[in-house]
């Protein structure tokens, strides 16, 4: 018999990780990651950009997971990285570079908190972040394309994190 989200034997957990988002303003992209962040236990959504969309189109998508996230909207997702990275964070950014790592390859460290950075829907992690990071890592992809929905990225690299933390 199928489980339904009453029934289910999932126990509750949350992981010292925080999804900062660089200007990811799509609001069914934002709705989406209330309800990762809400399924993999992170502990903090950090939504930084000028305009970020909370409205009936988020809302549809998050399934009312804002309710139960913690989070906080910036204008500035720099300034929250630094602020983050000042108070022991390790910043690990998921960005395809010439230098970052395949993530199945990155050996997350549990010592100190970490704050996964994501980017734009169109150009990624901005160059400043990049340099702030600690470890760059991507998804390895096998396909034409070299990118995928900052989404459904996101739900892969948090699976590998919080595997690895458990």
């Amino acid at each position: 018999m199928q489980l339904t989200h009453y029934t289910s034997k999932f126990e509750p957990k949350q992981f010292p990780i925080r999804l900062v988002c660089d200007n990811v303003t799509n609001a069914p992209n934002i709705g989406s990651l209330f309800r990762i962040a809400d399924a993999f236990g992170i502990s903090k959504l950090i939504l930084c950009g000028a305009s970020i969309p909370l409205g009936r189109k988020m809302m549809k998508t998050s399934r009312a997971t804002e309710n139960y996230v913690t989070y906080e909207i910036h204008d500035n997702a720099l300034e929250v990285v630094q602020t983050l990275k000042d108070t022991n964070h390790q910043i690990i950014a998921l960005e395809i570079t010439e230098d970052s790592l395949p993530i199945h390859q990155y050996q997350f460290n549990t010592e100190h908190p970490i704050t996964l950075v994501i980017g734009d829907e169109n150009f990624g992690v901005s160059d400043s972040i990049l340099k702030l990071s600690d470890a760059i890592i991507h998804i390895e992809m096998f396909g034409q394309n070299s990118s995928m929905n900052v989404v459904q990225a996101t739900n892969i690299a948090l699976y590998e994190m919080t595997k690895q933390l458990l």
